[in-house]
């Protein structure tokens, strides 16, 4: 099944010249896997034993990607095959053990398929928002290099890095998009723990893969807020697009203005057209009918939760 997917995913590269990014050989019918995290503790609607917020499901679909989640506790034969189905990867923010927990154990599966899919050629994105920023780093450098900062709840405008703004990920963001998230306070952060600058100036691994696009201050430390990786599809935000439009909780971090939601359009925007490069696909209609997240019912857990709404999973 792999050596099938190779196959079309070099002949598509070939025909568009690597990445296939020509409109003739993109797949305009991408889908994209969220991955599941254990539940939290204190979720008093918690169901099974995972679950995955529906503003991230509503994020890529804004945008013209399906999603289909990926659950914890499965086979690795399950997740190769998953993999070969998928366009993309999204590692949602939350609250797990990125060292020892399942999301943990799942992400490093992924990570190390996409790596060895586009290095033959097999355009395979991952995209980590806050918890899965963080992830990204772990699983690229082999040691936890984060450190508390004062970020939790707070929004922030983004320095950008000297020639981001020509970078994969922001290059076609239009100018009003790029000057709002430069001077207004429209990212909204939740996150007691960052990748300060120095420890990741300090690691050669982090250093080659990664290319530091915005920096943060929580007054005493610079963090990296957003990331590309060189050689690869994979992008990290340790702020998170998603909650302008899609999380109405009423506390401090949280931002619904005009020029916010805009820049989350494009932010999903640009990850999806990112996995319409990609040509995996599922063996047959029926299959994958049965993997969509059209299959499972979100809970409204109310307007003071964290996440308004969650997809709860055995």
């Amino acid at each position: 099944m792999y050596r099938q997917v190779l196959v079309l995913a070099v002949f598509a590269a070939i025909q568009c010249g690597f990445p296939a990014s020509c409109a003739r050989n993109l797949n305009y019918r991408p889908i994209i896997g969220i991955l599941a995290q254990e539940n939290l503790e204190d979720d008093p609607h918690a169901q099974g034993s995972s679950y995955i917020a529906a503003s991230y499901v509503k994020h890529l679909e804004s945008a013209g990607a399906r999603v289909v989640p990926i659950r914890i506790n499965r086979t690795e034969e399950e997740y190769e095959k998953l993999f070969n189905a998928i366009n993309g990867l999204l590692l949602p923010g939350g609250n797990v053990d990125i060292e020892k927990s399942q999301f943990t154990r799942v992400s490093k599966i992924f990570y190390e398929l996409a790596i060895k899919a586009n290095d033959v050629s097999d355009y395979f994105p991952i995209w980590g928002t806050c918890q899965g920023f963080q992830q990204l780093t772990v699983l690229t450098s082999n040691k936890n290099l984060l450190t508390l900062t004062d970020t939790k709840a707070v929004t922030l405008p983004l320095t950008f890095s000297p020639g981001a703004q020509n970078s994969r990920l922001f290059k076609k963001f239009p100018k009003d998009v790029l000057q709002s998230l430069a001077e207004e306070n429209i990212t909204s952060n939740f996150h007691s723990w960052s990748l300060s600058m120095q420890n990741y100036s300090g690691n050669a691994k982090l250093k080659r893969f990664y290319r530091v696009l915005t920096t943060n201050t929580d007054g005493k430390k610079e963090f990296i807020s957003t990331m590309e990786a060189s050689r690869y599809p994979f992008y990290a935000v340790q702020w998170h697009p998603e909650k302008s439009p899609f999380e109405w909780i009423d506390k401090p971090g949280m931002v619904h203005t005009l020029s916010a939601i805009k820049a989350t359009f494009y932010t999903a925007h640009f990850f999806v057209s990112e996995a319409m490069k990609n040509h995996h696909r599922f063996s047959s209609q029926s299959e994958e009918e049965k993997a969509l997240i059209y299959n499972y019912q979100p809970v409204f857990n109310g307007l003071d939760s964290i996440f308004l709404q969650n997809y709860y999973f055995d």
